[in-house]
């Protein structure tokens, strides 16, 4: 971004063999320079499809970030850290599009809402459904049982007593406060992010978002869901779930996306919910991620 004044904003978008996906997303990003004082920051984790020599080609206004190897999400996003000029930093999925006026009114309202530490906007997906994940409750042992084994948010997704995770039972267009948000936008003040230290480099893939909503509530600061302006968002890209992708992925990479959710899962448990419960209640939690994981293994091997 060609700016002689210090930005507001500094958009980091991680990217690993998204080539395609990310240069529309900074195509999208490139139509909005003149709606607010950005720059925009793409980390890049050792990408062989040829991203890095695109970005230097047709977008020299963005500052590229060179890692050695794949580090992941967490770290590789933590790797901008020292280039952010601005007093809001955006982390932006490089498989998302952002339309007209989003970000904008984001900085808008944070500007404006003093006790707010971090915001989404509305995720959708292409078909035009919304992004589940954009805002999510913590999970405890209870919900984890009701969303991820018994999936009864399917079943009864506006129940307040089923539906808590995705929070069904609230209109996504209604702006409220959330536990979590999805780091495929993740809008967060910068002096917060030093103070909680932004991404927790153990999380690999997955989990890292869940775990820095969760150290910015500690702090006692509000997340909000904020569904008057949205993005796309493509989803699964660098995991290979997108149909887009999904061949050029071989099943030994999926097999380590696929797994980091659960690794994730375990070590948020052990984080931040350990101490939280009774001893025989986090076995059997532990128990469920272990069996969990067994049937994810079985599913990609049978199904891919």
């Amino acid at each position: 971004m060609k700016s002689k004044s210090k930005p507001e904003l500094s958009i980091v978008i991680l990217n690993y063999n998204t080539r395609d996906f990310l240069n529309d997303c900074l195509e999208s990003l490139g139509k909005r320079k003149l709606e607010s004082n950005f720059e925009v920051i793409v980390s890049d984790n050792d990408s062989s499809d040829g991203s890095v020599e695109m970005v230097r080609g047709d977008f020299s206004w963005v500052k590229l970030v060179l890692n050695k190897r794949n580090l992941g999400f967490a770290a590789g996003n933590n790797r901008a850290k020292s280039y952010c000029k601005g007093r809001y930093v955006l982390f932006l999925n490089s498989d998302t599009l952002v339309p007209k006026g989003t970000i904008k009114q984001v900085i808008k309202y944070i500007s404006e809402n003093g006790d707010v530490g971090a915001l989404t906007c509305k995720i959708l997906l292409p078909s035009g459904d919304l992004d589940k994940d954009a805002r999510r409750s913590f999970v405890t042992p209870w919900i984890g049982l009701v969303h991820i084994f018994l999936k009864l948010d399917r079943v009864f997704p506006k129940s307040r007593v089923f539906g808590k995770y995705w929070y069904g039972y609230i209109s996504a267009d209604k702006t409220h406060e959330v536990d979590a948000l999805q780091g495929a936008f993740f809008l967060v003040r910068r002096k917060l992010l030093d103070e909680v230290g932004w991404f927790d480099e153990d999380y690999f893939l997955d989990g890292e978002d869940i775990d820095l909503s969760w150290r910015i509530k500690e702090k006692g600061w509000k997340i909000m869901y904020y569904p008057l302006v949205y993005i796309t968002h493509f989803k699964g890209v660098t995991k290979g779930k997108n149909k887009r992708r999904k061949k050029d992925i071989r099943l030994r990479e999926k097999m380590k996306y696929r797994m980091s959710g659960v690794n994730s899962m375990e070590i948020f448990v052990r984080k931040r919910l350990w101490n939280k419960y009774p001893y025989p209640v986090m076995l059997v939690v532990y128990l469920g991620i272990k069996i969990l994981r067994l049937i994810r293994v079985i599913n990609l091997i049978i199904f891919g």
